[in-house]
């Protein structure tokens, strides 16, 4: 007797399951999904760069495009011990090799520098002046756009058919390859919460290498500032080319969070804010180098110091 009361549900379910499917197709017709070129591919940075028409490559592409993971809350009550530190990347650096990739549909088709200031431009995250590195004062859409526009000079030429000189303008482009380093602001903070060292980037600063009218180098300056924190949405939208994987990427952010990078150390917090080349202990650079190194071997091996005092 109990085995009609079971067909009866049985029956009941593959009707509601069918009609799921019906009514699923159905939408589909009526209303089809479409997807867009922006579902998997990051809009475009370099006016230069045209975006394949068609599916280039093998596989269908799944899309990338993440969130960063927020950061655990840090009470100030429960950190033991924290340090300030500047760090350069050097982008000629072949673990760095992301920073001067020139791109493609994964990476937004632009180099590390074309990325930020699209984004800059676009309103997305915004830059502060170089002025110091503790973002006072904010920087204009207009001054962004005028530092990615290039520059114009103007030089002497002589004709000699008429014997004359005159003046010749001249303008150049926005080069992205002389932005050789990215100078980084960060806090080691030991958490005793959490029970380790934590670190977190606070600012981020492009370096451009400036050059003389006769090629010779003369300085490398900071451009901007940018507070990292508020970036971390914008950046998880583009990714980082891997030279050992074309498939297994990082995004942007998470490359920072991972520390895939490499660099140096070129100042801690001190009573003077002075960078090692800088102290008159270390005029030398090499020895300012040897310094940045044992100072960042103190900073790792701090964390076992904690727990054994």
């Amino acid at each position: 007797m109990r085995i009609l009361p079971i067909y009866k549900l049985t029956i009941t379910a593959l009707l509601l399951l069918t009609g799921g499917v019906l009514f699923a197709q159905k939408g589909t017709v009526d209303q089809p999904v479409t997807t867009s070129e922006n579902d998997f591919y990051p809009p475009s940075v370099n006016k230069d760069w045209q975006p394949s028409l068609t599916p280039d490559g093998a596989w269908d592409r799944v899309s990338h495009k993440s969130k960063p993971i927020p950061w655990q809350w840090i009470r100030e009550a429960d950190i033991l011990w924290k340090k300030r530190v500047w760090r350069d990347i050097d982008t000629r650096e072949k673990q760095n090799v992301g920073f001067r990739y020139s791109g493609d549909e994964n990476t937004g088709g632009g180099w590390f520098i074309e990325i930020l200031l699209d984004g800059l431009k676009r309103g997305k995250i915004k830059a502060y002046s170089n002025m110091d590195d503790r973002f006072t004062q904010e920087l204009s859409k207009e001054a962004v756009i005028q530092m990615a526009a290039g520059k114009d000079d103007t030089s002497k030429v002589y004709d000699p058919t008429t014997d004359t000189w005159s003046i010749k303008l001249s303008h150049t482009d926005f080069q992205p390859e002389l932005i050789s380093k990215y100078r980084i602001k960060e806090d080691w903070i030991f958490d005793r919460n959490q029970g380790k060292m934590v670190v977190r980037i606070v600012g981020l600063a492009p370096m451009k290498d400036i050059y003389g009218d006769n090629g010779e180098y003369r300085t490398t300056t900071t451009m901007f500032w940018i507070y990292y924190p508020d970036c971390r949405n914008f950046l998880a939208q583009y990714e980082v080319v891997n030279p050992l994987n074309d498939l297994a990427r990082y995004t942007w952010d998470e490359f920072f969070e991972s520390r895939v990078f490499t660099s140096k150390v070129i100042k801690i917090s001190n009573p003077f804010n002075n960078s090692f080349e800088n102290l008159g202990i270390y005029p030398n650079r090499m020895e300012a180098l040897y310094e940045g190194t044992r100072v960042n071997d103190e900073i790792f091996n701090k964390e076992h110091d904690m727990w054994v005092y």
